[in-house]
């Protein structure tokens, strides 16, 4: 059987791609790339801020626009133009927002720093320059902290908008699973992509997704986009879709946060853990109430992530091949090698972490490795999902809902009742177990120390559950000039299904009390 998958859907996929591929190879791209092209002719309806003033938006590579080159940062989409807007890139223009320009991101969105563009390298903010922006809709992140735009659209995958927002001390929002939609975004991994909001703060955010309506709007062309009739049941079982406030002091009084154990990992920077700790104790100040809390799959989460993405990535790249899309070799006659049509064109179109997450993905899915990888994988993946409907207080709505086996608990994770351990309403973690590190050091790192990155933010994709990641402050050693410049972290809240407005507002409020230092005053 051959190893090499190929797409089963070409019909949609000429759909969603454009057939124009084959422009020429654009010069090196901008951070923040704003062309000439841009359709002056689309118009702005209702104003996004409450000052009647359109946001400016930066949208990622990997999602179309009209008026922009959409690359996903690879050679072998070069200069290539859809000719309709995403979904979400339309929904986001009718309710007033302008396009400032593609923001640059990981090749294919395979990164944790921003780093395996075909373009560039994402440099952080002004002062963090020699220092990772994550990834991979690091572009995005950047953009938004510089004040060149006041909203930006990232996909996440495994943290991709999460773990940017960390490292640059901006907000970063992944919805729940369906909630927004994916058509015209161009995808890395279909049952685990989900588009993502980065701003300044959690306000813009939440403005957009709850008091616009965006999570109302079902999109026909996406089959993974939530049913209208599901989601205004789901919207039903939960608080906070009525209106869309500003934060309120009394937001977190009587709430519970869960701590899971299994996060404490002994790779945790120790400022990060103190951090964490921090927070835990201001949410004890407004009122909230925190506990330990376990996930015992945690552990196995990472791995069946770089099973589970890698396979769906190697089915959705196979269609590149200079044929039906992307830029075709041309150096030689043929770009055939040892009888492999089109070997030299995939060989020269993508870069060697894309390479890498194809190979890796055609062998799990292979007749001899997929019962012992991908089959395993999905199992750990349902366990991931059921370890977080048992903490939740509220029920997943999409599922039904099961009991606590108390074999399967930490010795350390006290009982509430007879029946089991205490249910929380969210639960509290950093998003990233280290600070923001050297570029140096990241194009020394193997790729299996650059995805231990992803530790934290995976497990919430593989459940598809609504997370967000807000910055917080961590211990500062004056004495330290690395210290000094790296004075936050960041600090992710993870919420239970459909539960998204209420996550939105808690994060906003929280943002006010565990930041006290102004990150954006000198921008």
């Amino acid at each position: 059987m051959s190893t090499h998958v190929r797409h089963s859907q070409i019909r949609a996929a000429h759909r969603v791609i454009s057939a124009q591929w084959r422009i020429g190879t654009p010069p090196r791209r901008s951070l923040h790339h704003a062309t000439a092209a841009s359709d002056s002719s689309i118009g702005n309806e209702v104003p996004v801020d409450g000052n009647q003033q359109p946001i400016r938006l930066a949208v990622k590579d990997n999602i179309a626009s009209t008026g922009f080159t959409t690359t996903c940062a690879s050679n072998i989409l070069a200069g290539n133009r859809i000719p309709f807007d995403a979904t979400i890139v339309k929904q986001l223009r009718q309710r007033g927002a302008v396009i400032t320009g593609k923001a640059g991101m990981d090749e294919f969105g395979m990164g944790t720093h921003s780093t395996t563009s075909a373009f560039e390298h994402i440099h952080n903010v002004y002062g963090l320059e020699n220092y990772s922006a994550g990834g991979s809709s690091g572009g995005s992140a950047v953009a938004v902290r510089k004040g060149e735009a006041e909203l930006a659209l990232g996909t996440d995958t495994g943290g991709s908008v999460r773990m940017p927002a960390a490292y640059t001390g901006t907000v970063g929002f992944k919805p729940s699973y369906g909630m927004l939609s994916r058509w015209g975004v161009i995808p890395y991994a279909n049952s685990l992509d989900t588009v993502g909001l980065l701003a300044r703060t959690v306000e813009p955010i939440g403005a957009t997704i709850i008091g616009q309506g965006l999570y109302l709007e079902h999109d026909h062309n996406d089959p993974t986009s939530i049913p209208s009739q599901v989601r205004r049941r789901c919207a039903a079982e939960r608080s906070g879709y009525e209106s869309w406030k500003l934060a309120q002091e009394g937001t977190i009084r009587g709430l519970t946060f869960g701590v899971p154990i299994e996060y404490n990992i002994e790779e945790l920077d120790s400022r990060i853990r103190q951090g964490w700790l921090m927070a835990a104790e201001k949410i004890k100040e407004l009122g909230g109430r925190v506990v330990p809390v376990s996930l015992p799959s945690t552990k196995n989460a990472l791995s069946a992530y770089y099973v589970i993405a890698p396979a769906e990535a190697a089915s959705n790249l196979s269609k590149y091949d200079g044929i039906r899309y992307g830029q075709r070799n041309t150096e030689e006659a043929s770009d055939s090698f040892e009888g492999i049509l089109y070997a030299k064109t995939r060989d020269t179109g993508f870069g060697s972490e894309v390479k890498r997450r194809i190979l890796l993905g055609s062998y799990t899915l292979s007749s001899e490795a997929m019962d012992n990888y991908f089959i395993q994988a999905q199992k750990v993946r349902r366990l991931v999902k059921r370890d977080f409907d048992r903490v939740f207080k509220l029920s997943n709505p999409l599922e039904d809902q099961q009991a606590f086996d108390l074999s399967d608990m930490e010795d350390t994770v006290q009982l509430e009742t007879k029946l089991g351990p205490v249910q929380v309403d969210f639960l509290l973690c950093p998003t990233a177990p280290t600070t923001p590190p050297l570029l140096e050091d990241v194009m020394k790192q193997t790729p299996l120390d650059s995805y231990m990155n992803d530790v934290f933010t995976v497990p919430a994709s593989l459940a598809g559950l609504p997370a967000i990641s807000i910055p917080m402050d961590i211990p500062v050693d004056p004495s330290k000039e690395e210290e000094t410049l790296l004075s936050f972290g960041g600090l992710q809240v993870i919420g239970q299904y459909w539960d998204d407005a209420r996550l939105l507002s808690v994060a906003n409020v929280l943002s006010l009390h565990v930041l006290t230092q102004k990150l954006f005053e000198t921008l």
